[in-house]
């Protein structure tokens, strides 16, 4: 497995004793990290928001691009967002355009668990509204801690 660990990790001595049987998790980083190293686009800008303990929010600018215009995809533990605006009748009326209308896709690695509630475009702001689902089972719970003496707790719980 230390073959394929990014080499933050190869640093640390005996790594592997302490995560035995994360091989799956291990190869799917790292054909993420080669998905999104090959072309690390900059365009269109984007803010990544923690709202909550279990919400996110993620924020691209889209200037000049209409509801009708942007595409938004779960596909397999990725989220993907494309852009592809509708070109200008006439671009000879510019002096200068300097707001870019070219079509743009971005993609998001999103947690199983985690889920679109909410996309909405205002003021050329694209907002995706992510939520983490915690299953009941999985959410912290209080254990009540009870005294050996205590006979009448005992008994009311063996019923």
């Amino acid at each position: 497995m230390t073959y394929l660990l990014p080499s933050v990790f190869k640093d640390l001595k005996d790594f592997e004793k302490f995560f035995v049987g994360f091989d799956d998790q291990v190869h799917h980083l790292k054909r993420l990290h080669d998905d999104l190293t090959k072309n690390i686009p900059n365009y269109p800008p984007y803010n990544i928001r923690k709202t909550g303990d279990n919400t996110y929010t993620i924020e691209i600018a889209v200037a000049g691009f209409g509801q009708g215009e942007i595409d938004i995809e779960l596909d397999g533990g990725r989220l993907v967002v494309r852009g592809n605006a509708s070109a200008d009748a006439d671009t000879n009326d510019y002096i200068f355009k300097g707001i870019a209308s070219r079509a743009f896709t971005r993609s998001f690695a999103i947690d199983d668990k985690v889920e679109v509630k909410n996309a909405e475009l205002f003021n050329g702001m694209l907002r995706i509204a992510l939520e983490r689902m915690v299953p009941e089972q999985n959410k912290p719970k209080k254990v009540p801690v009870k005294t050996k003496g205590d006979k009448q707790l005992l008994q009311e719980e063996d019923k």
